[in-house]
């Protein structure tokens, strides 16, 4: 798999990352990308969307969201005209997680948390992943620590197929320069100090300073990661 790696990160070197997505989608049929409504994801639906690139969109709700998001959810696809299909984790898993751990069990240990997560979230993505060839993210090496050790084009061992990051170098000036020049919509609570919105127990603001993950997982000292993107050890 590293040879088809190495292929195609250098068919897409030197692109930028619309030509880059143009391109994946003529290397590859099933290219899927799951967008959290964060704003290098708005910036990835709107290129699929006026290049009508045939990617399918895809979104994760853990059933802990900000209000915003769903309200952005909704708004996205009324202003580029395109469909963002809805995956939600398994009932029956969420109930026995809440009955037997608590409503608010993320809080108390990480092994809580990271559990809550894998059935809010890893294991919904996985279904949305079924059959796909490519996975498209919004990751940015600036993100984080964690994620500078990340690359643009990679392989999911987990997930089994190609991960492509197309804004991975993208600075925190280009981002906000597309979106004003694109007047991409985006959540309001990003203009509230949120640079990084997940679900709303585990979302705060950040503070002067703090990287954009900071606001993740708050009260924990380890990676700000839920466990959708991991690096190699």
């Amino acid at each position: 798999m590293m040879n088809a790696i190495d292929r195609i990160t250098h068919a897409l070197t030197g692109l930028d990352a619309a030509t880059g997505l143009s391109r994946i989608c003529q290397e590859f049929k099933e290219v899927r990308f799951a967008t959290s409504l964060g704003e290098e994801d708005q910036v990835i639906t709107q290129m699929i969307a006026s290049r009508k690139l045939p990617i399918k969109i895809f979104t994760l709700d853990t059933g802990r969201l900000f209000p915003e998001t769903y309200d952005l959810i909704e708004l996205t696809q009324q202003t580029l005209s395109v469909p963002i299909t809805v995956f939600y984790p398994e009932g029956t898993e969420v109930e026995a997680y809440v009955n037997t751990k608590g409503i608010n069990a993320f809080y108390h240990s990480v092994d809580n948390r990271k559990q809550c997560c894998h059935i809010r979230k890893v294991l919904p993505l996985k279904r949305a992943l079924e059959g796909a060839e490519v996975w498209i993210t919004g990751l940015r090496g600036s993100q984080s620590a964690n994620r500078q050790k990340m690359e643009r084009v990679e392989w999911s061992e987990e997930m089994n197929v190609v991960k492509y990051n197309p804004l991975f170098d993208w600075t925190d000036e280009a981002l906000q320069d597309y979106l004003a020049i694109y007047k991409v919509p985006v959540n309001p609570l990003h203009k509230k100090g949120f640079a990084s919105i997940g679900c709303a127990p585990c979302t705060r603001a950040i503070l002067p300073g703090e990287d954009a993950r900071a606001g993740r997982w708050w009260w924990e000292a380890t990676a700000k990661e839920c466990g959708l993107h991991t690096t190699k050890v």
